[in-house]
């Protein structure tokens, strides 16, 4: 018995919730290295003409995320300093949150 391809409905919801997860890991590193990764790989999925690649793009996909979200989970648990980039991220946005409460 075939498996169909994907629905449009189902690879985004993949979609989303790769992104989701990959936002939850408490490292910069790691946290921009999955989302541009999640990225990449649904652009590839976006990309494909054939059926046949797209199921087994998409097959990949969804086990890459059992293996994201134990990571996330583990780099939780152990997740070290916030670096310089994410002190500054988060001063911006509090900088700017108060420039429109005051507006």
């Amino acid at each position: 018995m075939s498996v169909g391809t994907p629905s449009r409905q189902a690879i985004l919801s993949l979609y989303h919730n790769m992104l989701r997860t990959s936002q939850s890991f408490s490292s910069y590193n790691f946290r921009e290295y999955f989302v541009r990764r999640t990225k990449d790989t649904f652009r590839a999925i976006q990309n494909e003409s054939d059926p046949e690649r797209v199921r087994s793009l998409y097959s990949d996909a969804v086990r890459e995320s059992t293996v994201l979200r134990r990571s996330a989970i583990v780099n939780q648990l152990y997740g070290g300093w916030k670096l310089a980039v994410e002190v500054q991220d988060k001063q911006k946005q509090s900088d700017s949150t108060l420039e429109r409460a005051d507006s």
